[in-house]
């Protein structure tokens, strides 16, 4: 049994004592007005009580079975840190959860099967589907409107409005700069569109300007690379 601290069995004797009428408390732990308990704590009325209750049947415990044969406290007191100490946990014993996982197999597993996916389908792509290539270039005949690969068409297209210097460098740099920092600047983990604005807004800006570059590259440029209508001009734009 846990020993009961000094001061807390001198406040249940003192307690004690003026309950049986008495004022022969330890010196120190009474006030002279009466023997009450130094300090204005006092121990709870049902709490003494079953404690008087203890101390006339040594026996049993209040509140509890009897203990064990020379497991009494200090001067043979039976009292219960339990009935003093408010319950409860001292650590937090909460598990926090986890939502990582490792990179093997779990990441590139799954890209290891996209991998192959992507592989089969361009595959089977080439086999069944056929896709000429144009006729041999002749330098002797510029095709006009000379246009790159739709892919390039966007930077062709800056060409038109800024200087190479600008339209070649400058911007695709800035551009690649600011989506290379976008994962330091949003640390955001969550998956939800609506918590991650500024990655959705980022992208979006990217895209939709790129888009629109490409669009104008491929159907409202035609001879000369001049800006048309594709609806009275007709399209220059091949694949």
């Amino acid at each position: 049994m846990t020993e009961i601290p000094e001061h807390l069995r001198k406040r249940a004797e003192a307690a004690k004592a003026k309950a049986q009428g008495t004022t022969d408390a330890p010196a120190g732990d009474a006030s002279p007005a009466g023997g009450a308990p130094a300090g204005d704590e006092k121990i709870p009325s049902h709490l003494l009580d079953r404690g008087i209750a203890a101390a006339d049947q040594p026996g049993t415990v209040a509140g509890g079975p009897a203990p064990p044969a020379g497991s009494s406290g200090p001067d043979g007191h039976n009292q219960r840190l339990l009935t003093v100490v408010k319950s409860g946990s001292i650590q937090d014993t909460k598990a926090t959860p986890q939502d990582k996982v490792h990179v093997w197999p779990h990441l590139l597993l799954a890209e290891f099967l996209a991998a192959l996916a992507i592989t089969l389908f361009s595959l089977l792509f080439s086999i069944f589907v056929n896709a000429p290539l144009l006729e041999l270039a002749d330098f002797n005949k510029t095709p006009n409107p000379s246009k790159a690969p739709w892919y390039f068409l966007g930077l062709q297209e800056l060409l038109t409005m800024f200087h190479p210097m600008v339209a070649g460098v400058t911007i695709p740099g800035i551009g690649l700069f600011v989506l290379v920092m976008a994962p330091y600047i949003d640390k955001n983990p969550s998956k939800r569109p609506e918590d991650r604005k500024f990655a959705i807004s980022l992208m979006t800006v990217h895209l939709m300007f790129w888009s629109v570059l490409v669009m104008i590259g491929s159907f409202f440029r035609g001879p000369g690379f001049n800006f048309i209508f594709p609806w009275n001009s007709g399209l220059f734009f091949e694949l």
